[in-house]
Formats: C-alpha cells, sequence, structure tokens
C-alpha cells in the first residue's frame, strides 16, 4: 500500500504534501467537522497527538462537509475554530470530500479498509479514523468509537513499540 503514501494532499495552508512526508510514523487520519455532534472528540484526539507525538505519531485531519453541512466554513475559520475552541496543534488539511465519486484519492483508498466488524465502503460520518502504521497497516475507527478508545490505544502504542 505504499501508494497509499504518494497520493498528493494540501495541507490546510495551500501547501503540497503527501503521507510519506509521515514515513516512519503511526498517523491517525480523521475527518473533521466544527459543526458535528461528534466535534468534542477533537479534544481527545488533541490528547492522542500530545501524548505520543514525540515517539513518533500525529493526527492528521481533514475536514469534511459532505455530512449535513457540519464544516462550512473557510479554512481560516476552520483553523481559528481549532486552535482557539481545542487548542488543536496536529496537521489540518484542506477540506475534502469522502464519499461518491469526487472522494479525495486518499478516502478512495483507505475506505477499502475493514472496520472491527468486517465491513469496508463509505465513510459512515465525520470523525471516522484510520490508523496506519510505519508498515502501512490500516485499522479502520467508526465515528462514534473514541479517539482513546482501548482498541485505538491498543493499534497506536502496538504500533510505536510501547
Amino acid at each position: 500500500m505504499s501508494e497509499l503514501r504518494d497520493i498528493p494532499l494540501q495541507t490546510i495552508d495551500g501547501e503540497t504534501a503527501t503521507l510519506a512526508d509521515y514515513a516512519g510514523k503511526t498517523v491517525l487520519v480523521v475527518n473533521v467537522a466544527s459543526r458535528c455532534g461528534l466535534t468534542p472528540q477533537y479534544e481527545k484526539l488533541e490528547e492522542l497527538q500530545k501524548k505520543y507525538e514525540d515517539r513518533g505519531f500525529t493526527v492528521l485531519g481533514f475536514p469534511c462537509n459532505q455530512f449535513l453541512g457540519q464544516e462550512p466554513g473557510s479554512t481560516e475559520e476552520i483553523k481559528e475554530f481549532c486552535s482557539t475552541t481545542y487548542g488543536v496543534t496536529f496537521p489540518l488539511f484542506d477540506k475534502v470530500k469522502v464519499n461518491g465519486r469526487s472522494a479525495h484519492p486518499l478516502y478512495a483508498e483507505l475506505k477499502k479498509t475493514e472496520d472491527e466488524a468486517g465491513k469496508a465502503g463509505k465513510v459512515k460520518w465525520n470523525f471516522e479514523k484510520f490508523v496506519i502504521t510505519p508498515d502501512d497497516t490500516v485499522h479502520r475507527f467508526r465515528p462514534t468509537t473514541q479517539p482513546d478508545a482501548p482498541e485505538v490505544i491498543a493499534v497506536i502504542e502496538e504500533s510505536l513499540g510501547a
């Protein structure tokens, strides 16, 4: 799945990036939104960032307005909200679509991964999580799974050699 790391991404500041920029790291890719019932997960995502960043881990947030218009803001508004409301320090990317024909290529690939119930396919809602380990193994967790759920922590810690 090395092609996953080569998919072009755009940061929220308009710079070009790829997952290869995070080679050797464990990354948690999550589609985020500021007006979602699950928005408070930002707090736990930031806690994970702070707890594990020195060990080779990072959260990567991808704002998504595909679910009932829950991320209508501009990039500046999104950055401001994340910074002032949740103190987000992890990298944020440009707004993406995660489902349908115009889904971002990263999500087109990630959606092939099965969740714990063995189901692949569409992203169900905002805050769906994909943990990608340094060996490119992808683990999928549905939106209602909290970022600090034992099964998520287990994957992160195992990949970091805890």
